[in-house]
């Protein structure tokens, strides 16, 4: 079972599995050239208000998909480095959350304010709308980062926590000098 983890995930090493039931990778940053992305990624739902999203909607710049949780601790002590790349990338990139495995709205909306997050999230407390993001990420992988592109495909995934504000910063810039390329 682990190995198929491994292999969903897209990562070599992961580790923190245990009874937190879930799977922190180690930061691991990988890159998909513009041939080999697959097809976009569609995942629509409801936000943490209860309004509807849509990852259709934001297509046109990357988009940058943050996977929370209030009670991952990690998540927590990265939230402050998501917020300032979100602020430096300003309107060259679009921010959206996915927040997985929380018991209550009100949670996930107490982590928002805590950590001025600027961006929508999905509220998914079953961790569903991971499945969009199979072969690239699993149910389980928390916290991860995945940047699609204009037209909403994988360009670029951290399977772990944040490295730091400028490694995902220069992803997504990056993924824009690969399309004027």
């Amino acid at each position: 079972m682990l190995a198929g983890l491994l292999a969903l995930a897209g990562c070599s090493s992961l580790q923190g599995t245990g009874d937190k039931g879930y799977i922190t990778g180690t930061g691991t940053v990988r890159q998909v050239a513009a041939v080999d992305r697959g097809e976009p990624i569609n995942l629509s739902g409801k936000d943490l208000d209860g309004a509807a999203l849509s990852l259709d909607d934001l297509r046109g710049k990357p988009v940058v998909v943050v996977v929370w949780g209030s009670w991952c601790t990690p998540c927590r002590a990265e939230a402050p480095d998501v917020v300032a790349a979100a602020e430096e990338l300003g309107p060259d990139a679009q921010f959206v959350g996915i927040n997985i495995r929380n018991a209550s709205v009100a949670e996930s909306q107490g982590f928002v304010r805590t950590f001025g997050v600027p961006y929508p999230s999905f509220f998914s407390p079953d961790g569903k709308a991971l499945l969009s993001f199979a072969g690239t990420l699993t149910a389980y992988t928390i916290p991860s980062f995945v940047v699609l592109d204009e037209e909403g495909r994988v360009g670029a995934s951290i399977i772990g926590g944040l490295p730091s504000t400028t490694t995902l910063v220069n992803l997504v810039q990056d993924l824009e000098a690969d399309l004027r390329g």
